[in-house]
């Protein structure tokens, strides 16, 4: 049978459980025995020292509680997770994967078992009536006849247990692929939204947003014409910074764009007491539009 979990993955999982809520290492066993859906619990010894490299590495922390120790995960095992979004959805498929791969192989074994039991039972049959023991012959045929029933249940619940894996495997990709598109089409909004005050504000945001998206080498004196360049070209700008999975980390580094060329643009074109005025001006504007953005109230 193929590893449950390929190399790192184990590690990943542990951080997710314990970003679900504090837990002990036994807790840990039977909550993985439990996705699995009892067809495999990892050992003590696979858990508890994956447990403590993770508290070496500062991703995890314990307190002992009841004689025991309650593991929780740090702000650093939380950055870990957030970075690593996509490689969590992809082992939550490959769990499931792995759930449909062992009901097939408990399938097969099954199914082995009950071809065996069969021969047994033939084997012993003809012995019986060769010696003339119609008794034994009559109990061998009910030993026979249990064995078939007994092997068509397991068969079933087996077949059940892969279809729901099947199911819910679909589910999970539905759900990531929805995920992927809200995060894209969030970013996507903001990107606009901040555009649109940009050709809104005019000023100091005009004359910079035209520096970043067209090229404009120095100030306008109105602030107008900066602010028509950088509205007819602020489709192109951070495209570059490709959607990650995670809105809000997202919109920190869009934030992080803006501050960096905001910061570029007033070093190469010269900072005054003037320009400093109007860009406080610009960027109240700019912080009222956002909040409302985010305001309370919006989903």
């Amino acid at each position: 049978m193929p590893p449950v979990f390929a190399h790192g993955r184990l590690r990943l999982y542990l951080l997710k459980l314990l970003e679900e809520a504090p837990r002990h290492g036994y807790e840990v066993i039977r909550l993985l025995e439990e996705r699995f859906q009892g067809l495999y619990a990892p050992s003590a010894g696979t858990v508890y020292p994956r447990l403590a490299k993770l508290e070496a590495e500062g991703l995890v922390t314990h307190a002992t509680e009841g004689g025991r120790k309650v593991y929780s995960i740090t702000e650093a095992g939380r950055a870990e997770l957030a970075d690593r979004g996509g490689e969590l959805a992809d082992l939550e498929l490959e769990i499931r994967d792995s759930v449909t791969e062992l009901a097939a192989e408990i399938r097969e074994d099954v199914r082995g078992a009950a071809g065996d039991l069969r021969r047994e039972m033939r084997a012993a049959a003809s012995a019986s009536a060769m010696r003339g023991e119609d008794e034994s012959w009559q109990a061998a045929k009910e030993e026979l006849r249990k064995a078939r029933q007994e092997w068509k249940e397991q068969a079933r619940r087996a077949k059940d247990e892969s279809r729901r894996a099947r199911e819910e495997a679909q589910q999970a990709r539905r759900q990531a692929k929805e995920a992927q598109e809200r995060a894209r089409e969030e970013v996507q909004r903001i990107a606009g939204q901040l555009q649109e005050q940009f050709a809104k504000s005019g000023g100091v945001l005009g004359n910079l947003a035209g520096a970043w998206l067209g090229g404009v080498t120095a100030p306008s004196a109105g602030g107008t014409a900066g602010a028509g360049a950088g509205a007819a070209s602020a489709t192109g700008w951070a495209e570059d910074l490709a959607p990650s999975g995670d809105p809000a980390r997202d919109l920190d580094r869009l934030l992080d764009r803006f501050r960096d060329e905001v910061r570029d643009a007033a070093r190469d074109h010269g900072v005054t007491a003037a320009r400093v005025a109007e860009a406080r001006a610009d960027l109240a504007a700019a912080a009222v539009r956002l909040a409302a953005t985010f305001g309370a109230g919006k989903p």
